[in-house]
């Protein structure tokens, strides 16, 4: 099993504006600019905020989004969820754990997810693509306690306007 963030930021290290908006990302470029595709084919599991599923669920058909992969909302609401997707509301630490060792997994969205996960070492992979934005204020990649986590720079790529960078534990 390896655990992947794989996400966008802006320049200055935001996933999100501070009302938990993506229109600076969608202004800049398209998946279709990006190894989106290919990374996606080897994932099996998804795993995300419910911040990152309202915004995920603000698009057409959302049971069609991540089609071939089990994925899981962590959630604390009672809300249903459309087909496709899972709530849970365990410790994203043991659900990991628990996680069948062959399967892979993504980590999409913030830190309320990341962040547990990077304190007990258990991210393999961290793929960021940067936008060329500068947000000044809003929702930060990282906020783990304070620690020392040390990946290391695997390759580096350009997608039109995004650069991405490939970081792994070993």
């Amino acid at each position: 099993m390896s655990v992947y963030f794989y996400g966008c930021i802006t320049m200055d290290g935001y996933l999100a504006d501070k009302n938990h908006n993506l229109n600076w990302l969608h202004q800049t470029g398209s998946i279709e600019d990006t190894g989106f595709s290919d990374f996606y084919r080897s994932m099996d599991i998804t795993i995300m905020g419910k911040r990152t599923f309202n915004e995920i669920s603000k698009s057409e058909n959302v049971s069609d989004i991540y089609p071939t992969t089990q994925n899981y909302v962590f959630t604390h609401s009672a809300e249903p969820l459309p087909y496709g997707y899972t709530a849970k509301t365990c410790d994203v630490t043991a659900f990991v754990n628990a996680v069948d060792k062959n399967k892979n997994i993504w980590v999409i969205g913030g830190s309320t997810i990341l962040s547990p996960l990077l304190d007990c070492n258990l991210v393999d992979f961290l793929i960021i693509q940067i936008a060329p934005v500068l947000l000044g204020d809003g929702i930060s990649l990282f906020t783990q306690k304070e620690s020392l986590n040390r990946f290391y720079l695997k390759d580096v790529k350009k997608y039109g306007q995004f650069a991405e960078l490939i970081y792994s534990k070993q």
